[in-house]
């Protein structure tokens, strides 16, 4: 039997369909309510599913402050001249979220009575009413409910996920928690490829670790670059918005008549051909210096590394860390030529299902940049519209919000937002997420590192947790501070001694 709480009030504003009160009940065994626990009503039309949205502490004696300043002049407190204590009470303020009914959900169209118990939620009937799944993925608790929190893999990706928040809030940490869960994921229920644009290198300890760097495979800068023959004319000059028609005209013609020789070639091979064509002098130079410009990246090679189907490849975490390479433009060549060729593999079956993660989004798919310093922006925002169609899932990081492709951020259908404090992010969230209501975004800049709000398809109802504790291996590109400058004291200490010996 659920345990009795408190009992609805009636006031000037309610109890009503949108909002209610409840006084809480006296517990000499603790705190009984708490703000954003959930709590259950019995109506007329089923279970009423509320939750705590504000406890506010009420005393008779101290609601007239003329009454509290008289009596304070006489210099006795009113503690002493009044049983002030039995007078002081609790009340919670409540937003009705929906009625369970017989395993079914629906809007709430009648208000509680005065004087109905308010009981402890249920955590069978929590679980459902939120839509969790005992087969999903365990990403932390519910406050207050002692609950796992576990999304169901369908409603968390299919049609991708943004993690937005602040830096030092935790969203690595977080997303480090994902990757465990993918990973740890029984065979017969299915596991996804999981591919990461890792431009820090924080998820790089996962091949270090015993558990988890068997299913683990990093590829770094000497690790990746694109093949020149496989490249379309199109590919090329995705890389190269700023060209003319005309150029773009000339560029195909001479890309398809050495396609037709069926030899490998090269950026140099290429420009001989465009020296050695007809095209107008003015029009072969530019043409020229763009291409000496791509060749000059050094991320072109014969042959492309890794192999889109070594990087897809089911219940894999394929981690590209591009933290050594210096050039945002070359990052978003890498990101540009890898995403589009794993979307068009997956739309016609080549690879599985995959997850692909952005990290630091905002730099690869930005907001009001013109296409020269956003060349992955038009892959992504693609993926964001088409990819639930193929079972291609987009999982958008970022720690600026509102630089963020409002396209590719609106496609996003779950949220999971952690600490953010910038207003002007607040606001783009607030505007971009659904089921964030005033209350659930007043919440967002007090959260405390580790917690969380999942809004949207994910879950029935916005939802605030905390995030499990990590089993897996921090990447060494993660640690603090303190910790950096001691590896560092130590490693330059070592050298010391090694010279000394030599000497």
């Amino acid at each position: 039997m659920a345990k009795t709480i408190g009992t609805v009030i009636s006031n000037l504003d309610g109890p009503s369909t949108f909002r209610f009160d409840f006084v809480i009940k006296e517990d000499s065994g603790g705190i009984p309510a708490h703000k954003g626990q959930f709590i259950q009503v019995k109506t007329e039309e089923g279970l009423l599913i509320g939750r705590v949205d504000e406890i506010m502490k009420t005393n008779r004696y101290f609601m007239q402050a003329e009454s509290v300043r008289e009596f304070e002049k006489t210099g006795s407190p009113l503690n002493e001249m009044f049983p002030v204590d039995r007078w002081e009470y609790l009340v919670a303020k409540i937003t009705p979220l929906g009625i369970y009914d017989s395993g079914l959900l629906k809007r709430v169209t009648y208000p509680p009575s005065p004087g109905v118990q308010v009981e402890e939620i249920d955590k069978k009937i929590l679980t459902e009413f939120l839509g969790l799944d005992s087969n999903g993925l365990n990403i932390g608790k519910i406050s207050f409910h002692d609950l796992d929190v576990k999304i169901n893999l369908t409603k968390m990706f299919q049609k991708h996920l943004a993690i937005l928040a602040m830096s030092g809030a935790g969203k690595s940490y977080l997303t480090s928690v994902m990757f465990e869960e993918l990973l740890d994921r029984m065979d017969d229920l299915g596991k996804p490829s999981v591919i990461v644009i890792d431009p820090h290198g924080e998820y790089t300890g996962f091949a270090k670790d015993p558990e988890y760097g068997s299913k683990t495979k990093v590829y770094g800068k000497d690790d990746i670059c694109i093949g020149i023959s496989n490249l379309s004319p199109y590919q090329i000059m995705e890389f190269l918005p700023g060209m003319s028609p005309a150029q773009r005209r000339e560029l195909t013609t001479i890309i398809q008549g050495m396609v037709k020789k069926k030899k490998p070639y090269t950026f140099k091979d290429l420009i001989t051909e465009i020296e050695v064509s007809s095209t107008k002098r003015v029009i072969k130079d530019t043409m020229i210096s763009w291409l000496m410009h791509l060749e000059n990246s050094k991320l072109f090679k014969n042959s492309t590394k890794p192999d889109i189907k070594d990087l897809a490849k089911p219940g894999q975490l394929s981690i590209m860390d591009i933290s050594d390479i210096v050039s945002q433009r070359d990052k978003q060549m890498l990101v540009t030529f890898f995403a589009r060729k794993l979307f068009w593999m997956r739309t016609i079956g080549k690879i599985p299902p995959f997850i692909l993660v952005v990290e630091e989004a905002h730099q690869f798919c930005p907001e009001g940049v013109r296409k020269e310093g956003a060349l992955s922006r038009s892959i992504i925002e693609t993926i964001a519209r088409e990819g639930r169609k193929f079972h291609a899932s987009l999982v958008l990081i970022s720690q600026r919000p509102i630089q963020l492709s409002t396209t590719a951020l609106s496609q996003c259908n779950t949220h999971i937002i952690m600490r953010v404090t910038n207003p002007y992010d607040l606001d783009h969230i607030g505007k971009s997420s659904e089921g964030v209501t005033n209350d659930v975004l007043k919440m967002i800049p007090g959260l405390r590192i580790g917690e969380a709000l999942i809004v949207g398809e994910a879950v029935n109802y916005p939802l605030l947790i905390k995030v499990r504790g990590r089993k897996s291996k921090k990447s060494d590109k993660g640690i603090n501070f303190e910790d950096a400058l001691l590896n560092y004291n130590k490693s330059f200490k070592k050298k010391d001694e090694d010279m000394e010996a030599f000497m």
